[in-house]
C-alpha cells in the first residue's frame, strides 16, 4: 500500500477503482435492502461500514466486502418477523460467530475445496450477475437496450486505446451525461429507493438480553456466518488465483466477523466480500491495493449522502452494462470449451456441474460449494474404492499327504468404509485350506468399518474351522488393526 501512495499511476488506478466500485455498489445495497425487508439506508450504510472496516482488518487485499444477496436472504425472516431491533442484535451475534470460527482456523478447511469446485463456483457466479440484470433489462423501456449496447462498446474498444481511465466508468459518466442531456426517460439510481440523507450514527438493538432472544436470534446468525465466511474464503482465494497472490485466510475470516460486528452497531444489516464489485475492482479496474476498498466505502458514503441527487440520475442502463461485462469476464470459458469438457474426467464435470446448478437453483453460492464438495468426496471415495484389488498368490505348504495347506491373498489399495465393503465377498472360505494369509504389505486401513470388516472374515474362516493371519500391516494401519480388533459390535 505504501508503494501505491508513492506512485501516482497506482494511486490512480486504486482511486478511480475505488469510484467505479462505490457506483456500482448503490443499487445493489438498495436492492438488497430490500430483499432483506428493511430500509434502504440500512444496507447502504452496511455497506460503507464493511467497506472502510475490511480495508483495515481484511487478510485479503483489494477484494470488496458490502451488503450482499445471500446475507440479506438468509436473516430476512429476522426482519420479517421480529423486526429491525432483533434483525441488528442477529447481524452482530453472527460476527462474533465469524470472529470465533476464524479464531479456531476453520479457514484452514479451504484446502479441501477441489479446483473442480472453484471452477463451478466461478461459472455460477457469472450466471448470477447476469441473471441479476435482467430486471433491468425486461420490461424497460425500448432506449435502454441501445444504451447498454453503447456501454458494452465503449467497454470493449477503450481498453484497446488507453487505460488511464477505467472503461466502466467512462461508460456511467457518459451514459448519465447523455441521459440527463436528451432527458431520456429510463429507470436510474433514484428509482431503486431512496438515498439517505445523513450519515451513520451508533445504534444498540433493543433487545431482552436472555435465553429466549439468544434462541431467536441464534439459528439465522450462524447460518449468516456461515454462508458469509464461506462466500469471502471463495472470493479471496479466486482473487488470490487472478493476482497471483496469496492472502491470509485465517485473517479474513476474524475481519470478516469484527467488520460485521462493526456494521450492527452503525445499524447496518451486514454482509460478506462481493465477487461482482470485486471483479470490478481486480479485474476490470486493475485495484490491487487495500485503498480501492477503503475508497470504495469512502465514495459510497459521499455519493448517497453529498451526492445524492447526482447519483440518483445515473441510468440503471449503465450499470447493467458494466455488471454484464463483469460476467462475461468472470466465467471461466476455457472450462466449457468441448475439448476440454472431453478431456477432464467426467466425475469432475459432474462436480463442476453439480456446484453450478445448486447454486443457481438457491442463489446461494454457499449452497453450491456445500454440495459441489459433497459430490467430490462421493466421486473420489467411489474411485478410490474401485484401486482396492484382491488376489490369491501361489498356495504355500503342504500336509503330509501332500495336499495344500496354507493359501496366501494379497490386498492391494486403501481399506476403507467403501473400498472394505465388498472385501468380504473376495475369500473362497468353503474351498481354501485349513490355513489363509492375508498379506496387507500393500495396503493401508483408514477406519473402523475396515478393521470390522477383517474380523467378519476372521469369524467366517474361524465357523469352517479354518485359521487366519493377517500379516504386513505396519505403522498408523497396525496401530488402528491392533487397537480396533474384537472391539467392534457386529464383527461377528
Amino acid at each position: 500500500m505504501l508503494s501505491a501512495l508513492r506512485s501516482p499511476r497506482r494511486l490512480k488506478t486504486e482511486v478511480l477503482a475505488g469510484l467505479v466500485v462505490a457506483l456500482a455498489l448503490i443499487p445493489e445495497a438498495i436492492a438488497f435492502s430490500i430483499i432483506a425487508g428493511v430500509d434502504p439506508r440500512v444496507g447502504l450504510f452496511a455497506s460503507f461500514t464493511m467497506a472502510v472496516s475490511i480495508a483495515f482488518l481484511g487478510g485479503r487485499p483489494a477484494m470488496i466486502t458490502a451488503a450482499t444477496g445471500a446475507i440479506a436472504l438468509v436473516i430476512a425472516p429476522v426482519a420479517r418477523e421480529y423486526g429491525l431491533d432483533y434483525f441488528i442484535a442477529t447481524v452482530i451475534l453472527a460476527g462474533v460467530f465469524q470472529v470465533a470460527f476464524g479464531v479456531l482456523g476453520v479457514a484452514k478447511l479451504m484446502r479441501f475445496i477441489p479446483r473442480s469446485v472453484m471452477v463451478g463456483f466461478v461459472n455460477a457466479l457469472a450466471i448470477l450477475i447476469f441473471t441479476s440484470q435482467l430486471p433491468h433489462l425486461l420490461g424497460v423501456p425500448a432506449m435502454v437496450y441501445p444504451m447498454v449496447a453503447v456501454g458494452l462498446l465503449v467497454m470493449v474498444l477503450l481498453p484497446k486505446l488507453t487505460t488511464i481511465v477505467p472503461a466502466p466508468l467512462v461508460a456511467i459518466v457518459l451514459l448519465t451525461g447523455a441521459a440527463i442531456v436528451f432527458t431520456l426517460n429510463v429507470p436510474n439510481v433514484g428509482d431503486e429507493g431512496e438515498l439517505p440523507s445523513s450519515l451513520p450514527s451508533l445504534f444498540f438493538p433493543d433487545v431482552p438480553l436472555n435465553l429466549e432472544t439468544l434462541s431467536i436470534i441464534a439459528p439465522y446468525a450462524l447460518a449468516m456466518a456461515l454462508v458469509g465466511l464461506l462466500e469471502s474464503l471463495m472470493t479471496a482465494k479466486l482473487v488470490d488465483d487472478i493476482t497471483d497472490s496469496h492472502s491470509n485466510k485465517t485473517r479474513e475470516g476474524w475481519a470478516q466477523g469484527t467488520a460485521n460486528i462493526i456494521t450492527g452497531f452503525f445499524g447496518g444489516m451486514g454482509g460478506c466480500a462481493m465477487v461482482g464489485q470485486t471483479m470490478i475492482n481486480v479485474k476490470s479496474a486493475g485495484a490491487r491495493t487495500r485503498i480501492s476498498t477503503f475508497l470504495a466505502g469512502v465514495f459510497l458514503l459521499i455519493l448517497v449522502v453529498g451526492l445524492g441527487d447526482v447519483v440518483a440520475l445515473v441510468p440503471m442502463a449503465a450499470l447493467a452494462a458494466v455488471m454484464i461485462m463483469v460476467s462475461v469476464g468472470t466465467m471461466d470459458w476455457h472450462s466449457l470449451h468441448p475439448n476440454t469438457l472431453k478431456m477432464m474426467p467426467r466425475s469432475e464435470t459432474v462436480v463442476m456441474g453439480a456446484t453450478v446448478v445448486v447454486t443457481v437453483a438457491t442463489h446461494n453460492l454457499a449452497y453450491g460449494v456445500i454440495v459441489g464438495v459433497l459430490t467430490a468426496m462421493v466421486a473420489f471415495a467411489r474411485r478410490v474404492a474401485h484401486l482396492t484389488t484382491v488376489e490369491k498368490v501361489a498356495e504355500a505348504d503342504t500336509d503330509h499327504d501332500g495336499a495344500v495347506d496354507t493359501r496366501v491373498y494379497r490386498v492391494t489399495g486403501e481399506l476403507f468404509f467403501a473400498s472394505s465393503n465388498d472385501l468380504v465377498y473376495q475369500f473362497d472360505y468353503v474351498d481354501d485350506p485349513r490355513n489363509v494369509i492375508i498379506d496387507l504389505t500393500a495396503a493401508d486401513i483408514w477406519d473402523a468399518s475396515t478393521v470390522a470388516t477383517l474380523d467378519a472374515i476372521r469369524h467366517k474362516y474361524e465357523a469352517k474351522g479354518k485359521n487366519v493371519t493377517i500379516v504386513g500391516l505396519d505403522g498408523a494401519s497396525a496401530e488402528r488393526h491392533d487397537r480396533l480388533t474384537g472391539q467392534l459390535a457386529g464383527a461377528h
